[in-house]
This record gives structure tokens, sequence and C-alpha cells, in this order.
């Protein structure tokens, strides 16, 4: 009923706190005053707070009508008032939630009266009072209304008085959108017969037979209801898209052929060539002056006569566009000159020269010819690439690139020669043992553009690819670097190579790799070594000697003597990786039936230094040495003491008692006084503890030695 309760020095605690625990608590409590008890009262009064459950929303209809009245109710279980209620909206595609506006509710209860489409979305109670606030899962409220009044939309738009007019051939797209939910379905009429179900009704390439009144008709499915828009469709007939200008060069090079294009349509366009600073005649001309004519035009412009920047342009008309067409053309000699640059197929099997002037109107014409002015190959406009079968000789041959233009007086040129690759790379490079060497070589200029293949190879003469655990590549775009991961000395010393391949040659340049070792680490020498009680861990300790870096030490043991008389082991890694600045180490898991010898190293990185002379551990201090001291001045007390009262009981009675204080065997001990007696036994000593032993010491005495523990609780 209350919970979990425990009481403890007068302290009630309550765990697990139950809604039966409220009310009042009464607290007695006894104390001595005067030789007599009293009784005192103390009273506390809880009152428990209950946390708010989790509420769930419930609207009076998960879908209304545009209009109705709906009112959504937050419900909690349970939760100590007074409570308090939020209400947040988001609509159906997402965005923020927002408190609803301007809606009536009271408490627990939001009305929307009445309801309209922008009610649609989630809603979310939030009750919250003294202890916690929680809220509800989302409950989605749909309103349903429409459909409204259509909107066609048609594409590409070109509106007229009362109507939508296209171009015969065009791709006509009629959209028709009719707000409502849920969404309207769409129906197309064409002169009032049914031609399309869907939003969206596309005509591909419209017919002149295709003109006329197109029809929208939405309908809602749940409420039945309709609406429908429509509109009127004519189809036009010029030549399809606009006209094309166009200029060419003739074959010397110096008259532009000006031609303008236009084909198709009823009746055909007229088409008239305009040039700068030429009026436009108003009258009619004869067909062909000027060059007029129907669907095509053309005019030759002589070039030396023409400056770069003239403008042309070519007016077209029809009856079915007021405002005409028209197409132009600049004529324009491109900015710069050529570029030239070679480049190597895969594999180097052809070399390819290119040349490049792009722009201008018309085109350039590009032409290759050798260092001796022989033409190569064919003209081409703006590029031009010419074919080589790579050779040995093609290195240092020069190629020349001519570009023409009818605006120009003189040809325009550019020139490219093939050469082996040059390459840039150090002589020698160093690195310390375990280090990463990185070996640069770059390829000095740009070769011309040929894509030398840029390869290492080691000191065997192998080739250093990718994904080799020791070896790592990087590459650019005119570079190779190796680096030489973990050096090692002296396996990894010796000459690299780096290479460089173009399709009309080679280039090497060796580079030499010197790995160093470390300096030696200083001596080291141990000055304890010592068994544990149990002789299975030793403890060990030592010291260093001279000057010198050092990165760790590392603790070798091996066997020393075994069982069966076998001759020491090999040394063996006990610890590794200990730190520079310890002097002592535990090391545990010995068999104690095997006598084993221990040596410490020094270490700088990968060089070790002079390892110490290798040492057996010694034995552990002996517990009952104390307990044998002891008995042993005991027992020489009892001895005094027993000598001591045989002399007294001689002296007081020697004449009246001579068998009491004389036992048999005296006479001999009286017959031979002067020989010597046995000495009295030294109290015993602690014999020093030795720190180590050598490695081929002979065996320790076995010695019993039993052990008292006390455990203190």
């Amino acid at each position: 009923m209350l919970g979990r309760v425990t009481l403890r020095n007068g302290t009630l605690e309550l765990r697990e706190l139950r809604v039966g625990a409220q009310g009042r608590f009464l607290c007695q409590g006894l104390f001595p005053e005067r030789g007599r008890l009293r009784v005192g009262y103390a009273a506390v009064l809880l009152r428990v707070l209950v946390p708010v459950s989790k509420p769930f929303v419930r609207p009076t209809a998960a879908a209304a009508a545009e209009g109705a009245a709906v009112a959504l109710t937050c419900t909690v279980r349970e939760g100590t008032e007074p409570l308090s209620f939020s209400w947040q909206h988001q609509e159906p595609r997402g965005g923020p939630s927002v408190t609803p506006a301007g809606l009536g509710g009271s408490r627990a209860e939001l009305r929307l009266t009445p309801a309209n489409r922008s009610h649609t979305g989630w809603y979310v109670c939030t009750v919250s009072n003294e202890v916690n606030n929680h809220t509800s899962d989302p409950v989605y409220l749909d309103i349903v209304y429409g459909p409204d009044e259509p909107a066609i939309r048609v594409e590409p738009f070109s509106p007229e008085q009362g109507a939508f007019s296209a171009g015969e051939r065009e791709d006509v797209v009629l959209s028709c959108l009719a707000p409502s939910n849920p969404p309207s379905r769409y129906v197309w009429l064409h002169n009032g017969s049914q031609v399309h179900v869907g939003q969206t009704f596309v005509i591909p390439a419209i017919a002149r037979a295709q003109a006329g009144t197109y029809t929208c008709l939405a309908e809602n499915g749940h409420l039945q209801t309709r609406s429908q828009a429509t509109i009127v469709l004519t189809v036009y007939y010029p030549p399809a898209g606009s006209p094309s200008c166009s200029a060419q060069a003739s074959e010397d090079q110096r008259d532009v052929a000006l031609r303008c294009r236009w084909p198709g349509g009823f009746p055909l366009a007229r088409l008239r060539w305009v040039g700068p600073q030429e009026e436009e005649e108003e009258e009619e001309d004869e067909e062909g002056l000027m060059g007029r004519s129907f669907s095509m035009a053309t005019r030759i412009q002589p070039g030396a006569a023409t400056r770069n920047g003239s403008s042309f342009s070519c007016r077209a008309s029809h009856p079915a566009l007021p405002l005409g067409a028209a197409c132009g053309t600049t004529l324009w000699v491109p900015p710069g000159g050529p570029t030239c640059a070679a480049a190597a197929t895969k594999g180097d099997e052809l070399v390819m020269l290119r040349c490049r002037w792009a722009g201008g109107a018309p085109p350039v014409s590009l032409r290759w010819r050798d260092s001796a002015g022989r033409a190569l190959g064919e003209p081409a406009a703006s590029a031009a690439v010419l074919v080589l079968s790579p050779e040995r000789s093609l290195g240092g041959r020069a190629f020349v690139c001519e570009a023409a233009h009818p605006l120009r007086a003189q040809p325009a040129r550019c020139r490219l020669r093939l050469e082996v690759p040059e390459l840039e790379a150090q002589s020698e490079v160093a690195v310390l043992e375990g280090g990463e060497a990185r070996l640069p070589c770059r390829q000095r200029g740009g070769g011309a553009g040929l894509g030398a293949t840029v390869l290492w190879y080691d000191p065997n003469e192998r080739e250093v690819t990718p994904g080799l655990a020791r070896y790592r590549l990087e590459r650019g775009g005119a570079w190779l670097n190796l680096t030489v991961r973990d050096a090692e000395w002296p396996g990894d010393s010796g000459t690299f190579r780096c290479t460089a391949t173009n399709a009309v040659g080679t280039a090497s340049r060796p580079v030499r790799l010197r790995v160093e070792r470390y300096p030696a680490p200083p001596n080291v020498t141990i000055s304890k070594l010592r068994y544990t009680r149990a002789r299975t861990e030793v403890r060990l300790e030592w010291r260093t000697q001279g000057n010198g870096n050092l990165t760790g030490f590392v603790v070798q043991r091996r066997r020393t003597k075994k069982p069966l008389r076998e001759p020491p082991g090999p040394w063996e890694t006990a610890a590794g990786d200990i730190e520079p600045h310890s002097r002592d180490r535990r090391l545990g898991g010995l068999d104690p039936a095997v006598l084993y010898a221990f040596r410490v190293l020094a270490v700088n990185h990968r060089t070790a230094g002079h390892p110490s002379e290798g040492q057996t551990p010694a034995e552990p201090p002996l517990e009952a040495l104390p307990a044998v001291t002891g008995a042993a001045v005991a027992g020489m007390l009892v001895a005094t003491a027993a000598s001591l009262l045989a002399v007294h009981c001689i002296a007081r009675h020697r004449d009246t008692l001579p068998r009491q204080c004389h036992p048999r065997g005296a006479q001999g001990s009286r017959l031979s006084p002067a020989q010597p007696q046995p000495p009295a036994p030294l109290p015993a000593q602690h014999t020093p503890e030795p720190l180590s032993a050598a490695p081929g010491s002979t065996e320790d005495t076995p010695v019993n030695v039993t052990i008292a523990v006390t455990a203190t609780p």
C-alpha cells in the first residue's frame, strides 16, 4: 500500500511510492529528562504527486466535410491536478508545429467550428502538472472539400484573345488543377468527346486537326461533386522552330558564305540577309535581290572587306508570325592563338598531335606541317589531330600547326617538340633504422604531354607495385613518391631507381638509400635478483652504466639447470617494452623445479646494448630462523641454571651426601681436566641475504618452513 518501507535510526524511507501513502505520518520519540522518560510527537503530512500518464487524442470524426463542426478531446488516465493542456498542429506535408490560433476550446477539448481545409493535418496534445508533462501520439484529422473551379495551364504559353495558340508539330501540355480532398479525378474533353483521363494531357506534335475546345472536368468521388473549365486552342502552321544561321569559309579561306535556312510552314517563310549599316527595304525586291528567297538564303561576304566582330542577321516573315522571326551570326576571330599538345595512346602504340583553337565564326581551319613546311594530313575546323607511329627518331623533332581564318591576313602558328622525359630526384636519402624513408621523384617539364609512365625499382631491380607491405607509393600528376616503411639495417640499404617512359624514350635516376642504426644505449648490470616465497616469481632490479639514449629495457631468461641435466637453453624474452624510467620488474610464471638465469638489455629503438651478466635468483629469506635462534637461547639459559644448582648442591652437602652431588662417572670427569670442553652454543645470527648467485652454483639444501598467517578482519 505504501510501497517499500525502510526504518533506520528514526528515519522512515518510502521507496516505489504508492498513492495510498498520502496522508499524515506521526513520529513518537522517547527521551530521558530528569530521571524520567518523556514522550515527544511530530507529525508529517505527505502529499503524493502522481505523474501525468501519456495522453491520447480522440476526434469526433477522423474525416469531416469542410464547414462541419469537429472537436478533439485530450484524455489522460492519471495525474495529479491541476492539469494543463496545450495543442499543436502540423500540416500534412510536414513543417513546424504551431499552436492553433483563433480556435475555440476548453481545457482538454479543441473545437473547430466550422472546420476548413487549413485544419487538415496532425494534432498533438501535451498535458502537464507539477510533476511532469507528457505528449500524445499525433492524430491525423482529414477535412474533405472541393473540387474548386479548375485552372488550366497551357505549355508553351501563348495566349490570344480568349484563346490559346500553338504551332503545328509542337508538343502541347495541358495541365488542370482543381483543389480537392481527396484529390480530384480529371477527365479531358476535346470538342465534347473524352480524349484523356488524368491531370495532365500531353499532345505530342500537335496537328491542325487537334485545334478546338478543351474542357477539364474535375470530380470529387467522396463528396460526389464536380466542376469544369474550358479553353480554346488554335493551331498555326509556320515552319517548326526558328530560322538557323551559319557561316562557312570558302576553300581558299578568303570569303565567308552566310546561309539562312527555315524550311516548312504554310506558306513558306521569306528570308532576307541584312548586313551592318544596311537599311531595311520596305518594298519587296525582286526574288534573289540582296539574298531574298523562300526557306533558304545565301550571301557571300568577302573576308578582306569585313571587320572582325561584324554582325549579320537573317529576317524571316510569315503570315502566321506578326512579329516575324530572325537569326543572326557574328563574324569574329577567336582571341589568342592555336595551342598544341601531344598524347600517347594506351601502351604507347600511337602518338597523337593535337592542335586546338576553339571559337570563331566561321571556325578556324587548322593543319599540321613538319619543320620543313610540308603538309601533314587534311585541314580541320577548330581541332586537328595528327597520328604518328612511335619511333625513337621522334625524340627532338618539331611540328607546326598552321591556323587560317578569312578575317586574318596571315595565318597563326604554334610549334611542338617531342622530347624524352626528364626526372628530378635526390641522389641519396638517409634514414634511421625503423623509420620511414621518403624517396621523391618528379618529372621535370611537360614532356609535350605524352603522359610518361613513372616507375620505381628496388635494389634488386624488381618493380615496386602498389599493395606491397614494405613500400607505399604516392602518385600525383607528374610525380611518384616511394616510401620505405620500417626501414631495416642493412637489408633496405641500396640503390633504388626511378624511371619515366613515354612514346619517344626513357629516363632513369638512381637514388641511394642509406639506413643508419641508432646509437648504442648504455650497459646494464643486475643489482638484485631474488625468488619470492613460492619460487614461482622473481624480483629483479638493475642499474645502467655510462651515458646514452634508451627507449626501454628487455629482460631475458633461460634454463640453466633442468631436472634431466640438460644443457642450458637459448635466451628468451621474459619481459619487453619496459619503460625507460623503470629499474625493477616482477616476473612470474616460473617453474619451481627449474633453475633460471636472467639478464637485462637496454634498447634504443632497434639498437640493443650489451646484455648484463646472466645471474640466477637468490633464495628468499628463511622465516623459521628467528624461532630457531630463540630456542637456542632458551636452551643455554636452562643449561646455565642447572649448572649453577649443581655447584651450589656440591658446596653445601659435599661430606654428607657425596653420592647425591657426584653421579657415576664423575671421577672420569675429574681425571682429564685438561680436556677441552665443548663450546657453548653461540646465539644464532642472521645470515646476510645474498643478492644473487652465479648461474653455475650448486643446488641449495631444501629447507622446511612453516608459515603461520593470522588474518585480522
